[in-house]
């Protein structure tokens, strides 16, 4: 393995190590940090980045604008012993401004070249930090679902095997890019349904051999004719489970791997190392969608929904270092395969070239080197370069042509592409398993049906008997009992009117009696009277009979009503029974379309498995034929609603969504039950709010309120977390700002802020308040609801994104503190110190993170301003880290200048 010899100018230094302080971990300052921020979104407001830093002067900054542009770091060795020796009188011939990105390349002591890079780093940089700036990105964007490319380029002897591919046993500090990138791999994926496999191969003298096995020395390249990608079928695959696993096989392959002692390094590399990471991830949480036009058909669609599975690869490239024979006193077989060396990095700094100035014609065919990295550079992978230089004058020659074969790789794009492929294995022991599901619940509820129909339909014909069993007795009791009652009133009639025939003729007879004449007179009177009495009498059992026998026939009118009531009941239950019969002849054909469709389903499976197993067995056999016409139908079925063309980047998508679906369609979304969708349409809200001409149609729409409303009501940590940056992104409008703060915003922020835990909430609630710390209207408002004490509380995380914000604020609030002081509208001691944070000040004021150094800077600097807080500032320890700003060189000049003045004026004022 190559390493770099020398030692520190400190003497600390050793010849397998490149930092004195590998604890000391700094985070990248640059807006691709993040890759899902780089591929997706513009970089939201509480990224770290200050509103005073200096504008970018080129497109080294502009990742926002090129997701797929190649990312390019500089990395300074330190000098070594031969160079601190021969070199002693003499100065470095680079010169490095990390906080501005820069490099300057001294041509003599009056005049030197400046160069800006995505990154800058020193001599005095940790593996880790190295690692996060460079490699961190573009790890992150291979378990998204995309290629990437880690290659560290420069002169022998600068530091190249070391950055990447040291193992760290007996220093975990000093690991390099390949061992903390498989850390972050394997501890993200799931061994139960992902997998990760690896493959060592070094190219050596233009044949390319394998690592892992000595005896595969001469492995070929195969393009695939339609994707253009590259791939080695022969090379050694090996699936990781482990860590341990991983460097053992690093350290099998860095023992088969061709090195020389050289003028220049002892162990100098003379092969280019490639590690190539294959990663294959199941998409968790989201299917694929398959349209279908037919309504009827759409529970069908969604039973063919396979499963996505996304396959990354990372390609580590250790490229052998650039060498010039006189200084290198190669000979021999050395100087043939410096010579290889030579003309393979010559022939990818000429595909470099082309690709940077829009050149018709890419000689990617010129050496096995450039058709290997062929996806690197101008294709569909997110590459990120690291260059490594010295410091030594003897040197500038090669120094300048490797920091020039960095500036044109930083004009070279990629398109940046998903790699997503369905799982139909999965999809048919799925489908399996629906199938029989809904054959079994079908079979059940049919049967309870049919038990549902016989039982209601014997209810029916029993009451139905029963009722006209009552109606019959009933009828014949009123029957019966109103004969009776009418014979009997006869009887009664006729016997009464016999009695009264016979005393008329009795009256008659006794006439003849004259000497009886005055008794007979007497006794037809008396017989009258009596005669009157009865018949009144009669009159009046008759009028009697009369009612009775009117009742009687309201009885039967009665009984005729309720069996009229009873037929139109058993007109009702015989339309019941046939609305049931109906229904259940429904049902019969139902099941028979139920079973049709079954069949249909059962087809489409055994056609999609044989033709998922057929494809798996030419992919298998290496073969390039055409996968059959219907699995090719189905595929574009499925992937036509998702490819929208992913390397235009994540902006026009969102542009076009915003287009298509319209602003009120969208913020309606922000309302669903459905966790997943809000989710997508509040992360769609965010990216939109990053555009500032996007920002009041938002507000004029409600979807500030909407995004306030999921702070409040929600308690699902994504949602806190995008809806925090859209608003962190909306905040950076004076005029939302007022808007925010009267719709209880801040409260809502700090609420979030106590109760998050992610770093990344936390750094997004943030920025949200530290932008508004920034207004001048709103200082006694924003302390009052709690936004100073909400900063403060944030610091627990002590993660250094959130507390280079938390910085930010802390700046922005005393700034305005300060105007309002030199203006005369604000008088007293500032409320950041009556509020307790100047002891937090004080303690991270030579924090190594140079965010929150740069900005407690200013901080205490605006305090320092006016005597109000001079005695304050004096107790607390803050004099000592002003006059302290003056020892540390990396700060710039202004600030240390603005910091000295105000330590003498606190000197002055105690």
């Amino acid at each position: 393995m190559a390493t770099t010899a020398g030692v520190y100018r400190n003497g600390n230094y050793s010849r397998n190590s490149l930092s004195t302080n590998n604890n000391k971990v700094e985070k990248p300052l640059s807006v691709n940090s993040n890759p899902k921020n780089s591929l997706k979104s513009k970089s939201l407001p509480g990224s770290g980045l200050r509103k005073s830093a200096p504008p970018s002067l080129g497109a080294a900054k502009d990742d926002t604008g090129v997701p797929g542009r190649v990312r390019v770091a500089v990395r300074l060795r330190p000098r070594n012993e031969e160079e601190m020796v021969a070199d002693a009188d003499f100065a470095d011939c680079v010169e490095l401004q990390p906080e501005v990105k820069r490099l300057k390349l001294r041509k003599n002591n009056w005049d030197s070249d400046t160069y800006e890079f995505d990154e800058v780093l020193t001599e005095f940089a940790s593996q880790k930090r190295v690692y996060e700036v460079v490699a961190k990105p573009v790890v992150e964007s291979v378990m998204d679902g995309y290629n990437g490319t880690v290659m560290a380029y420069g002169q022998t002897g600068t530091g190249k095997t070391y950055t990447l591919g040291r193992l760290g046993e007996e220093d975990t500090a000093a690991r390099g890019i390949m061992v903390r990138a498989m850390e972050d791999i394997l501890a993200d994926v799931s061994l139960e349904t992902d997998s990760v496999s690896v493959s060592y191969l070094q190219l050596y003298m233009e044949t390319i051999q394998d690592l892992l096995d000595s005896t595969n020395d001469n492995i070929s390249i195969v393009e695939d004719p339609k994707s253009g990608d590259v791939s080695l079928p022969g090379a050694s695959l090996v699936e990781i489970r482990n860590q341990q696993s991983f460097v053992e096989l690093l350290r099998i392959g860095e023992a088969h791997r061709f090195a020389a002692n050289t003028k220049l390094n002892t162990e100098s590399s003379r092969s280019h190392a490639i590690l190539m990471v294959h990663v294959k991830r199941s998409v968790k949480g989201r299917d694929s969608i398959l349209s279908s036009e037919n309504g009827n058909n759409s529970h069908m669609a969604k039973g063919l929904k396979p499963p996505i599975v996304r396959k990354g690869k990372l390609v580590v490239v250790d490229l052998a270092g650039s060498e010039r024979i006189d200084k290198s006193g190669s000979e021999g077989h050395t100087l043939e395969e410096a010579k290889s060396i030579n003309l393979s990095l010559s022939a990818l700094g000429k595909c470099i070239n082309a690709l940077a100035e829009n050149s018709a014609h890419i000689p990617i065919r010129d050496s096995k080197l450039t058709r290997l990295l062929r996806d690197s550079f101008g294709g569909t992978a997110r590459t990120s370069l690291v260059i490594t230089i010295g410091p030594s004058p003897r040197h500038r020659g090669e120094t300048a042509s490797t920091i020039m074969f960095g500036q044109r790789a930083m004009k070279v794009e990629n398109m940046l592409k998903l790699k997503e492929e369905f799982d139909y294995k999965s999809l048919s022991r799925r489908l399996d398993i629906q199938l029989e599901k809904l054959i079994a619940e079908h079979e059940k509820q049919q049967k309870a049906f049919e038990n549902e129909i016989e039982r209601v339909a014997t209810e029916a014909k029993h009451q139905i008997l029963e009722s006209e069993r009552n109606h019959a007795v009933e009828l014949e009791k009123e029957r019966l009992n109103y004969q009776k009652e009418y014979m009997e009133s006869i009887k009664k009639l006729e016997e009464k009117w016999m009695m009264n025939q016979q005393k008329h003729a009795g009256g008659e007879n006794a006439a003849g009696l004259k000497d009886e004449s005055s008794n007979w007179i007497s006794n037809g009177e008396d017989s009258r009277v009596a005669n009157m009495e009865e018949l009144s009498e009669m009159k009046k059992k008759l009028q009697k009979e009369t009612l009775l026998r009117k009742a009687a026939e309201e009885e039967v009118n009665k009984l005729k009503s309720q069996l009229a009531e009873l037929k139109k009941s058993e007109a009702s239950a015989k339309s019941d029974i046939s609305k049931l019969q109906k229904m259940l002849e429904d049902e019969a054909c139902q099941k028979e379309k139920l079973e049709g469709e079954i069949t249909v389903l059962q087809s489409q499976l055994l056609q999609i498995s044989f033709e998922a197993d057929e494809t798996a067995r030419r992919i298998d056999n290496g073969g390039s034929e055409n996968v059959p016409g219907s699995l090719d139908s189905l595929l574009s079925q499925a992937r036509q609603p998702q490819t929208n063309d992913l390397g235009n980047g994540e902006k026009s998508s969102i542009a076009k969504l915003f287009e298509q679906v319209g602003l009120q369609r969208i913020l309606s979304l922000l309302e669903v039950e459905d966790v997943d969708v809000r989710i997508h349409a509040v992360k769609v809200v965010a990216n939109l709010a990053a555009e500032e001409t996007n920002q009041k149609k938002i507000v004029e729409a409600g979807g500030l309120k909407s995004l306030l409303m999921l702070l409040r009501s929600s308690e699902d940590e994504t949602i806190h977390r995008v809806a925090a940056g859209a608003i962190a992104n909306l905040a950076m409008n004076e005029t939302n700002q007022e808007l925010i703060m009267s719709q209880g915003g801040i409260r809502l922020l700090s609420m979030t802020a106590g109760g998050a835990e992610d770093p990344q909430t936390l750094r997004m609630v943030a920025g949200a308040i530290a932008n508004l710390c920034g207004n001048d209207k709103l200082q006694m408002k924003l302390r009052g609801e709690g936004g100073i004490k909400a900063l403060l509380g944030m610091v627990r995380c002590r993660h250094p994104d959130v507390l280079a914000q938390v910085a930010r604020g802390i700046a922005n609030f005393a700034k305005c503190e300060s105007r309002a002081s030199t203006q005369g509208t604000k008088n007293g001691r500032s409320l950041l110190i009556e509020d307790g944070v100047l002891p937090w000040m004080v303690q991270n004021a030579n924090n190594e993170a140079s965010p929150i150094r740069r900005h407690i800077e200013l901080a205490l600097c605006h305090l320092a301003q006016h005597e109000v807080n001079a005695k304050d500032m004096i107790s607390g320890g803050a004099l000592w880290e002003l006059e302290g700003f003056q020892l540390c060189s990396c700060r710039s000049f202004v600030v240390y200048g603005y910091a000295w003045v105000c330590a003498l004026d606190l000197v002055l004022i105690s």
